[in-house]
């Protein structure tokens, strides 16, 4: 892969979700890392479900740090994972109270002291919440077509996106966090993929390779 061919894809990627955003419901840095970390390993819409009553209970750092880890599971139950989720979400909202002050840091490597916010979240917090891209969240999405439009051989995540930060251009990071997700969801999905309609199908290896 070379940069003119990933920025050609990325580019026709964004070309085709003109007004694409984050699919999780937020207003505030930190209701932006309470729904990303309850989105690991389940759907955006489970979360948007559930997050309003979250919100409306536990609006800051602190009211979340001292939350009753029960009525917390009670409001989560039905995410997957939800007893250790709702364990990290009050772990890391004492964090922010006591190292941060009670505002959820704007900053990659503290993001990711907080227990439950791998890099992937870190990415998602930085780019919809302070609006400054430090790179690109890969998901199983992202993942998923990195490898079929030929942008990285990579398995693990964080290889995929170094590779992804090699080779597409910095001011493309933003639209390309939401317009790779959308593109893997709705045409390059995991069991039954759209390959004939599929306008980057000129790209492809796995098309060529079925």
């Amino acid at each position: 892969m070379n940069k003119k061919i990933a920025t050609q894809i990325a580019e026709e990627i964004i070309n085709l979700y003109p007004n694409a955003k984050s699919s999780l419901d937020f207003k505030t840095p930190f209701q932006m890392l309470v729904a990303v970390c309850l989105s690991a390993q389940c759907t955006d819409a489970r979360v948007n479900m559930v997050t309003p009553a979250l919100f409306k209970k536990y609006k800051t750092p602190k009211q979340m740090a001292n939350a009753d880890i029960k009525e917390l599971e009670e409001l989560v139950h039905s995410i997957s994972f939800y007893k250790n989720k709702s364990k990290n979400l009050i772990a890391a909202s004492k964090k922010i109270e006591s190292d941060f002050d009670g505002i959820v840091p704007n900053d990659m490597e503290l993001l990711q002291t907080l227990p439950g916010v791998g890099r992937k979240s870190a990415n998602c917090i930085m780019l919809d919440a302070y609006n400054n891209p430090q790179g690109i969240a890969v998901d199983t999405h992202v993942g998923r077509i990195s490898q079929r439009l030929g942008l990285s051989k990579e398995t693990d995540p964080l290889k995929i996106e170094e590779d992804l930060l090699k080779y597409i251009p910095k001011e493309l990071w933003k639209d390309v966090n939401h317009t790779f997700i959308l593109f893997g969801r709705e045409t390059c999905s995991s069991q039954n993929p759209k390959c004939d309609e599929c306008p980057l199908k000129k790209y492809c290896k796995y098309k060529k390779r079925r």
